[in-house]
């Protein structure tokens, strides 16, 4: 749909360009445009018609709406049949210096339109097109919104003197327009007044910024070798403060429940909310604080393996009770495999389950529809067994595969923003099966889904038993009596 054209002006007398700035702020009045923006868009119009007037020797305004344009604009074109404007481009780019100050006007319009575009040559003259959006709060206009504004206006202009093409003087209009120029100026001087009093304060407050970011450089440089000398003792320290970290967010937990289960009165529904706003921070933060705990405890050698022997469709049966309240979304289903056929298996289960959960959870997050299978299998050398949990989720291109094991290592993704995490977990898995004798991996394609996997020897010989073990080689003297020592001590270990 071309643009409805509203009104037409000829500038044929000095009276035409005031009547030009007049009709332009009225228009842009009745369209819904702020006073600041009706002053910007009569200012442009002002402009560039008493341009077309002052150097072409005359032209036209035609003012129009563009209803189909998303936003809708409100069109002004200023038309003249002169010789053109020479040095157009140094005149766009701000370069061109005139004495009669025309360079000055049509840079100071573009800069008071959305868009300004200039067609000028000596042939056909200089057309200046300006269109200026409605403001954003503002509903589109409909037609017959448009059709009563034209109405208003032919009124307006039908009355006694109005005529935008009259050849008298028109002192009186004349007078008006300029003392209405007049309070445009103090209002937009008070404006910039105070615009100008916030910049100050900005630049103050940036200028504050500023010291204390170079102060808190300098403290940086003298903290770093500080720094360096306790990240030596962050190990030690982390495993030495598992008590005092998870008893308060046990209490906050705690509490918090005690609190939802109404124990203490009731609660307003944005009590509710907060409260479970705490417990939900205090259950993000306790895992974050049981990553950080067993990494540490990892790299300082004090995690114990404690071996015991259970059957896979036992460990899935309780995989199951604890992982299943964790899947909310309906288009997700978390499915486990038969393991009836497999074997027992020694291993130290709570780190297998702290394995399987880590992958079913990483899995929740980043899977949108479809389902999670969980599933083991022996390995054909008989002494190792596979679990593995797959997913149709948003998969992991091949570059990034193994980022995803170094410590703090993520992948960006759209779900980064609502899934946090820190980059803890596959890190932790990684260490957890090394300590159980085995290795975890993915296979995966971007967009398809991912399979993560932990082989682990079906039977972990604990660390007494591979020392046992050891000492037997060197002395087969000895060999049995060691064997029937280690068995004894395994048996132990898994009691």
């Amino acid at each position: 749909m071309a643009a409805q054209q509203i009104l037409r002006i000829r500038l044929e007398a000095e009276e035409d360009v005031v009547a030009a700035r007049r009709r332009a702020r009225a228009i842009a009045a009745g369209l819904g445009f702020t006073p600041l923006d009706q002053t910007r868009i009569a200012s442009a119009v002002s402009e560039i018609a008493r341009n077309a007037f002052e150097y072409a020797g005359g032209g036209e305004v035609i003012f129009a709406f563009d209803a189909s344009a998303k936003p809708q604009a409100f069109l002004i074109d200023v038309r003249d049949r002169g010789p053109g404007i020479r040095d157009l481009e140094s005149v766009l780019d701000g370069t061109y210096r005139s004495p009669t100050g025309m360079g000055r006007g049509i840079a100071g319009s573009r800069r008071l339109m959305d868009r300004c575009t200039i067609e000028s040559s000596p042939q056909t003259g200089t057309t200046v097109s300006m269109a200026r959006v409605l403001p954003a709060d503002r509903a589109d206009l409909a037609p017959a919104q448009l059709d009563a504004i034209v109405r208003n206006l032919m009124l307006d202009l039908a009355r006694p003197g109005a005529s935008a093409s009259a050849r008298s003087p028109h002192a009186h209009e004349s007078l008006e327009e300029v003392q209405q120029q007049n309070r445009e100026l103090l209002s937009t001087l008070t404006e910039l007044r105070d615009r100008q009093e916030e910049l100050t304060r900005l630049t103050q407050e940036l200028e504050a910024t500023n010291r204390g970011v170079v102060a808190l450089y300098a403290e940086l440089d003298e903290r770093a070798d500080e720094l360096r000398r306790a990240d030596t003792m962050k190990t030690r320290f982390l495993s030495n403060m598992s008590h005092e970290l998870r008893t308060p967010l046990s209490s906050i937990r705690a509490l918090s429940n005690l609190l939802l289960n109404r124990l203490d009165g009731e609660l307003t529904e944005e009590q509710e909310r907060q409260v479970l706003l705490i417990r939900k921070s205090a259950e993000d933060l306790t895992e974050i604080v049981n990553d950080l705990l067993d990494l540490a405890k990892i790299e300082a050698g004090r995690t114990d393996v404690l071996p015991v022997s259970f059957k896979p469709s036992g460990l899935f049966a309780a995989l199951r009770t604890m992982l299943t309240p964790l899947l909310t979304d309906p288009a997700v289903r978390l499915i486990f495999e038969d393991t009836e056929g497999l074997p027992a298996i020694f291993t130290d289960e709570a780190k297998l389950t702290q394995i399987l959960r880590n992958f079913v959870s990483n899995a929740l997050k980043f899977t949108e529809r479809g389902e999670i299978r969980v599933g083991a299998r022996a390995e054909p050398d008989g002494e190792h067994i596979t679990f593995t949990v797959a997913d149709t989720g948003i998969g992991i291109a091949e570059e990034h595969q193994q980022v995803i094991f170094e410590e703090f290592g993520q992948v960006q993704s759209h779900l980064q923003q609502r899934v946090k995490g820190t980059g803890l977990g596959l890190p932790l898995c990684r260490k957890l099966a090394a300590l159980l004798g085995g290795y975890v991996g993915v296979e995966s394609r971007f967009g398809v889904g991912s399979t993560f996997y932990a082989t682990l020897p079906m039977r972990l010989v604990p660390a007494s038993d591979a020392a046992a073990q050891l000492a037997a080689s060197n002395g087969a003297d000895r060999a049995g009596a060691v064997d029937a020592d280690a068995e004894v001590a395994a048996r132990g270990d898994g009691a």
